[in-house]
C-alpha cells in the first residue's frame, strides 16, 4: 500500500539565533538602510558613555532610538524633550533586548513639537499674570516640623523622600496626599491634594502644614505633563494666599515643567527637595548640643570665677567696714603715727631746745634784771608807776626802789 510522507517537522530555533535573523534580515533590506524620518523628541538621556537614548513619536505610534557616541560628538544640535526633529539612519534589531530600533547617522530640528508649544504658551500667560514673580515667592522655615507631600504613594520618589527625611530630619511628622502622577487622573488628584492643603494651610495652626512639597521622579514630557497643567500651576498659586511654602521636586535637574515656575522654590529632584525641609540635620543637631554644651559649660565656668571674685571683694570690704577692721586699721595709723614720732619728735625737740636757749639769751640781754646787775635801780611810785623824770617826784613822796639783791623803801626830801 503507498502512502504520502508526513509533513517536515519545523526547524526548532534558539532566541539568539531568531534575533540574529530578524537583525540581518532587517539590515540587508536595502530600503531600510537610509530612512529619512520625522517625529517628536521624548525621554532624551545623554548618558556619560557618550551616547544618545531617545524616542521618536508622532500622533500614532513610537521607535526607541539610538545615536552612537562617535557620531553623537560631532552633532552641532542636542534633541530636548519636545524638539521636532528629522532624523537620518538605518532600522535594525538590538539583539539581547530584542528590541526593534533607530539606528540615527544625523539629527536636525525642524521645529518644536505641539506639546512644547502648548507648555511655552501657558508658561508665557502665566508670568504675565504675574504667578512666576519672585517678589511673591515666600522663604522655607528655618526648622519645619509638619512636611505635607502630595506625590504617587507607590513611586520611588517617595521612598527617596522618606529615607531623606528620616535620616536628615527624624523629628518632623509628614502627612502625605497620595494621588497619580501620571495618566488622565494625574490632574484632578494633584488639584484635590493642593486644595485640601489650602483649607488645612488656612485653618486652626497646629493643622497647618510648615512646607509642601509637590514631586514626582523623573520621565519623559509625557510623563512629567500634569505638572505643566493650569489647574496645577493655579491650585500652588491658591496657596499663597496662606503662609505655607510650595517646593516643586518634580523629574530630574534637567526637567523643568509649570510647577517649578509657579513655586515658591524648585528643588532639581524629589530628593532635593526632602533635603530643602531638613535644613538641619541629626548631625547638625548633636553638633549644636555638643556646641550649646560646650559654651554652657564656658559660661558656668566664668560666672562661677565672676562670683568668688565678688565674694572675695564682698569679703575684703566686709573686714574693713567691721570694727574690728576699724580697730585694726586704727591701730595700724597708730603705729605708723608713733614710728613717725618717734623718728621726727626727738629732732624737732632738740631744734626748740636751741630756739628756747636762744630766746632766753635774748631775753636775759633785755632783762631789767641785767641792768640792776649792773648797779642801777628801779625807781617807783607807790601805786607801781615807774619814776623815769624828776618832775615826776614832789617833797614826801613814798617810793619803793629795787637794786639787784632786793627793793626797799625810800622817801624823797
Amino acid at each position: 500500500m503507498f502512502t504520502l510522507p508526513l509533513p517536515l517537522a519545523p526547524e526548532t530555533w534558539s532566541i539568539t539565533e531568531l534575533n540574529r535573523y530578524v537583525r540581518q534580515a532587517l539590515e540587508t533590506d536595502i530600503r531600510l538602510q537610509d530612512v529619512r524620518v520625522r517625529g517628536e523628541i521624548s525621554g532624551f538621556k545623554a548618558y556619560p558613555s557618550g551616547h544618545w537614548y531617545f524616542t521618536l513619536k508622532d500622533g500614532g505610534a513610537q521607535i526607541a532610538c539610538v545615536l552612537w557616541k562617535q557620531r553623537a560628538a560631532r552633532q552641532r544640535y542636542q534633541p530636548r524633550d519636545g524638539d521636532q526633529v528629522e532624523a537620518v539612519g538605518r532600522v535594525t534589531l538590538y539583539e539581547q533586548r530584542g528590541q526593534y530600533q533607530f539606528d540615527v547617522a544625523a539629527i536636525e530640528p525642524i521645529g518644536q513639537g505641539a506639546l512644547f508649544a502648548d507648555f511655552a504658551r501657558l508658561k508665557a500667560q502665566l508670568e504675565a499674570e504675574g504667578l512666576f514673580n519672585p517678589a511673591r515667592k515666600r522663604p522655607l522655615p528655618a526648622d519645619p516640623r509638619r512636611i505635607a507631600i502630595v506625590t504617587s504613594s507607590s513611586g520611588a520618589a517617595l521612598q527617596d523622600m522618606l529615607n531623606i527625611l528620616r535620616r536628615r530630619n527624624p523629628l518632623a511628622s509628614v502627612l502625605l496626599l497620595p494621588t497619580p502622577v501620571q495618566g488622565d487622573e494625574a490632574v484632578p488628584g494633584i488639584v484635590a491634594g493642593l486644595e485640601r492643603l489650602l483649607r488645612l494651610a488656612s485653618g486652626p495652626i497646629d493643622e497647618r502644614p510648615d512646607v509642601i512639597i509637590v514631586a514626582r521622579g523623573g520621565g519623559s514630557l509625557e510623563d512629567l505633563w500634569a505638572f505643566n497643567a493650569e489647574r496645577v500651576a493655579r491650585a500652588i498659586d491658591a496657596l499663597r494666599r496662606t503662609t505655607v511654602p510650595v517646593i516643586s521636586g518634580v523629574g530630574h535637574e534637567t526637567d523643568f515643567t509649570i510647577a517649578d515656575f509657579v513655586a515658591d522654590v524648585r528643588a532639581p529632584t524629589p530628593s532635593a527637595a526632602a533635603e530643602l525641609c531638613s535644613p538641619i540635620t541629626l548631625d547638625d543637631r548633636r553638633r549644636q548640643i555638643d556646641d550649646l554644651s560646650l559654651q554652657l559649660a564656658d559660661l558656668f565656668t566664668e560666672r562661677l570665677q565672676m562670683g568668688r571674685l565678688r565674694l572675695e571683694q564682698a569679703r575684703v570690704s566686709l573686714r574693713a567696714a567691721s570694727p574690728f577692721g576699724q580697730l585694726a586699721l586704727a591701730r595700724a595709723r597708730l603705729r605708723e603715727q608713733a614710728a613717725r614720732l618717734n623718728t621726727t619728735l626727738p629732732h624737732q625737740l632738740s631744734l626748740a631746745r636751741g630756739r628756747l636757749t636762744g630766746d632766753l639769751a635774748t631775753l636775759e640781754a633785755f632783762s631789767p634784771l641785767g641792768v640792776l646787775e649792773r648797779g642801777y635801780a628801779i625807781v617807783r611810785r607807790a601805786d607801781g608807776h615807774v619814776i623815769t623824770q624828776t618832775t615826776e617826784v614832789s617833797p614826801d613822796l613814798p617810793l619803793r626802789i629795787r637794786v639787784r639783791d632786793g627793793e626797799f623803801d625810800a622817801k624823797t626830801l
